[in-house]
């Protein structure tokens, strides 16, 4: 029995040891890619975030004129998403940036949006929509052709008011023009289990929608102002774009796509051949030819990136904030 027993021990040493050195490893490893990341950008010849540069992948077609597919999915978020050693790219500085470098190449005529996102955060929508129309303002030929697949929604759909053409699938939900802000109130909770906030603010409103505090309706009133402004501009948007003659159905609800069609919220219904052939011809050329931007990764930069571990998102007492975002 004490044999088995200091055999037992030993394959627990063992273990210890192993995990031991696998962090050491993953540990030198990161630091590693620490070094050469920065080293390798020290030799910088432009600025970077004035003057993205991408390498360029060849997607579609065989034509003269260029044009740009720039995917816009998943919730439109600000923030850099942890790993155990770096972090994912903040998704709408990596929009930004690819419609920034096709501003700058003059040989860009196009951009094919194509849009799959329930919205998100006011102000990175705002900023994609401005960064399109900037992107036309350089040369009055060009178009931007927004190609909605699943879902195109809130703030995506705020993004889309820059598109010249929008187009939808068939079984694509379009609209939710609209703000919201939400948040959780727990005062008759905590009055139950005993728990309640110490709150040091420097004035009767910066507590605002404390959720161990109840609700003051002159809070939700001055909120609901903000809200308001928020929907007005994101309305007087839609209502110039579309040509619309009423904000009657602009209330937040959505439409399929016949429905959206039918009410001038986009152009047409089709897939993504449909929005090609149709971008060729507002185009007014033969053929196109389309690329993708991507990021060329050296070694480290792969391996940091490849299977690595998401820290957890800690976002269950997240802040109220507004958003231009669907959430049925």
């Amino acid at each position: 029995m004490a044999n088995n027993g200091s055999k037992v021990g030993c394959w627990i040493a063992i273990t210890i040891l192993a995990l031991l050195l696998f962090g050491s490893f993953l540990t030198n490893v990161g630091l590693t890619a620490a070094v050469f990341s920065g080293s390798a950008s020290s030799g910088n010849d432009r600025p970077v975030d004035e003057e993205p540069l991408f390498d360029e992948i060849w997607s579609y077609g065989y034509g003269d004129t260029k044009v740009v597919r720039i995917d816009l999915t998943g919730v439109i978020m600000r923030g850099r998403r942890e790993r155990l050693f770096g972090h994912e790219p903040d998704m709408v500085e990596s929009i930004l940036n690819q419609i920034r470098a096709a501003t700058i190449d003059t040989e860009v005529k196009a951009i094919l949006l194509e849009v799959d996102s329930p919205g998100g955060g006011v102000t990175p929508s705002d900023e994609i929509y401005a960064a399109l129309e900037h992107f036309k303002t350089l040369d009055e030929e060009r178009l931007i052709m927004v190609f909605i697949r699943d879902l195109g929604a809130s703030g995506a759909y705020y993004a889309a008011m820059a598109g010249d053409y929008i187009m939808a699938e068939p079984t694509a939900i379009v609209g939710s023009v609209g703000v919201i802000m939400q948040t959780l109130n727990m005062k008759v909770l905590g009055d139950k289990i005993g728990l309640s906030s110490v709150t040091i603010a420097s004035g009767a409103n910066k507590d605002m929608l404390n959720p161990f505090e109840e609700v003051d309706p002159q809070h939700v009133a001055m909120l609901q102002e903000l809200v308001d402004s928020m929907q007005e501009r994101f309305a007087g948007i839609v209502e110039d774009s579309r040509g619309l003659e009423s904000r009657e159905l602009l209330d937040g609800r959505v439409f399929n796509a016949s429905q959206a069609m039918e009410h001038n919220l986009i152009d047409g219904v089709g897939y993504l051949q449909d929005a090609i052939d149709k971008l060729t011809f507002l185009l007014d050329v033969e053929k196109i030819y389309m690329i993708r931007y991507y990021e060329s990764r050296g070694f480290f930069d792969s391996l940091m990136a490849s299977r690595l571990p998401q820290l957890p998102d800690f976002n269950a007492i997240a802040p109220p904030r507004f958003l231009y975002l669907w959430k049925p």
